[in-house]
């Protein structure tokens, strides 16, 4: 639910997390809780299964700025709306876990580096985590070879960020989020030797382009991306920042690369209703699933409702990705099939989503909700 909260307010609990707060330019932080454990794969999508058990919250830990005082903080929020990378790496980079580097096009990227070997690099054109490696150097994600860096359109892969809707809708589809560029509003790495976590914070807010693009109201996005050791954490929160209320739909249009999409499966969805967008995406069918797994054997758009806080996608190698969450009340399952027969037995995207009820925000209320992704062994 929509929660109150002071647009000045410098603390956050997210325990195991190299995060930071989500309002104001800050750029160094300095925890004052520890760490947990995380995984420790041997290979390729395989792992030991040292994850929170089923339905668990994620634990907390705070934060709290080094850097508050309000010229550093007016200085970092001036230099995080940049487009360049040497600029933003002048402020913002942290040797050895957080650096800014052009990537594919000339397109700005942050690239995270845990001590572990694992890394991960978020474009900051749509906010996007286009790569998220295991410390063997192995990909998780999927970018489709029909992506596009030119700006022209949001890019196909990755975790492309749905908002202000998801899908179509009175405005374009799945929103313009994943295609506006952000500005940096922090980076960290946790000060604990042996568990440096390294974070990024992007931020989008309302303007002068966001109106014209149909959306009338005064927003403010905060999305955390973080590397605790091979594990990908996302915190994703909106405030209104504006005097009346507006609603929204969001999702994380995740893609993950798979072996082959017919050996896929999606577990933990069996006995949810769900939306079927195949027959008509604009009057979607009502039906309930089935099956324990959720298997690809044709088209596949599936909103399920009600989601649980997790879900594992099977990429047929005999491990698989264990996707846990906070408040993405829906997830939704789509591969394309052969309307893209060049990828679509590559990938296939599990969504962590808030589609199928609008949220509603009154003034300085703020929605959060957050995804942990971790690679695990099945067999």
């Amino acid at each position: 639910a929509p929660s109150k909260l002071s647009l000045f307010d410098l603390t956050r609990s997210t325990k195991g997390r190299g995060g930071m707060i989500g309002v104001g330019g800050l750029h160094r932080l300095r925890p004052v809780g520890s760490s947990r454990r995380c995984l420790h794969l041997r290979r390729r999508f395989q792992s030991r299964d040292n994850s929170r058990s089923k339905n668990k919250p994620i634990p907390g830990l705070s934060w709290v700025s080094v850097c508050a005082s309000s010229s550093d903080s007016e200085a970092a929020a001036l230099a995080g709306k940049s487009d360049d990378a040497v600029s933003l790496e002048d402020v913002f980079g942290i040797k050895g876990s957080v650096r800014f580097e052009e990537g594919r096009g000339g397109l700005v990227k942050c690239v995270l580096t845990h001590v572990c070997g694992s890394s991960c690099e978020v474009y900051l054109y749509g906010a996007n985590v286009l790569s998220w490696k295991q410390a063997s150097g192995d990909e998780v994600l999927y970018c489709r070879p029909d992506s596009k860096f030119d700006k022209t359109k949001a890019i196909s892969g990755g975790i492309p960020i749905c908002f202000p809707q998801f899908g179509p809708g009175e405005l374009k589809q799945h929103g313009f989020a994943r295609d506006t560029a952000w500005s940096v509003g922090a980076t960290s790495a946790d000060y604990n030797p042996d568990d440096k976590d390294p974070c990024v914070e992007l931020v989008l807010e309302s303007s002068a382009e966001t109106k014209e693009s149909g959306f009338q109201h005064d927003f403010r996005v905060s999305y955390s991306v973080t590397l605790h050791r091979e594990t990908l954490q996302t915190d994703f929160r909106v405030i209104n920042t504006g005097k009346e209320a507006f609603e929204f739909t969001a999702a994380l249009h995740s893609y993950f690369e798979v072996a082959g999409v017919e050996k896929a499966s999606v577990d933990g969805l069996g006995g949810l209703k769900y939306f079927d967008k195949i027959p008509d995406p604009n009057a979607p069918e009502e039906k309930v699933e089935k099956d324990k797994a959720v298997k690809f054997v044709g088209e596949t758009d599936r909103v399920y409702t009600s989601a649980p806080s997790e879900v594992i996608l099977d990429v047929g190698t005999g491990a698989g990705v264990q996707i846990q969450n906070e408040n993405w009340s829906d997830c939704v399952v789509w591969n394309p099939w052969t309307a893209m027969e060049a990828c679509y037995k590559e990938f296939v995207c599990v969504e962590n989503a808030k589609a199928s009820e609008k949220v509603k925000l009154e003034a300085n209320e703020s929605w959060r909700a957050r995804a942990d992704f971790s690679v695990i062994d099945l067999i």
